[in-house]
């Protein structure tokens, strides 16, 4: 199973990124595939935060709208939402040790953990930072080498 991270989400949805058509092509790709894919949970709260942020756009998605985009995503009957369970905070426990994790990065560490939890396979972002949860396979799908 593929997980996207918030990056991706948000370069797919914002059609001002200079990464806009490489991330809806993942996307829908995956989503138009019978294969499973997954969206971590706090991925769909950092795309909100982020996607609505009037510091961080001249215009901000209103909230309806990214909301909308949301539910279509989800539509995808291949699509999967990961979220914590009891069996959690040991991944996350490990995660956070093994990655020398602090402060903001915990955010990632979260990210990570959920992954692993729920075995996915490999983790589609454009953030380094990932590179240092050595048990997950990252992958930036939006260069081609």
């Amino acid at each position: 199973m593929i997980a996207i991270d918030t990056n991706i989400l948000v370069y797919a949805h914002r059609e001002d990124s200079s990464w806009h058509k490489e991330a809806d092509h993942c996307i829908t790709n995956l989503a138009e595939s019978s294969a499973a894919w997954a969206i971590p949970w706090p991925c769909i709260h950092e795309y909100l935060a982020i996607t609505t942020h009037p510091k961080i756009y001249k215009l901000p998605t209103p909230l309806k709208i990214a909301i909308k985009q949301i539910e279509c995503w989800l539509e995808a009957p291949s699509v999967t939402l990961l979220s914590e369970t009891e069996t959690y905070w040991p991944k996350l426990s490990e995660a956070l040790k093994n990655g020398k994790i602090a402060g903001p990065q915990v955010h990632d560490a979260r990210i990570a953990a959920l992954c692993l939890l729920h075995g996915v396979k490999e983790l589609w972002t454009a953030d380094r930072d990932f590179t240092r949860f050595k048990s997950l396979k990252v992958r930036n799908p939006l260069i081609t080498s």
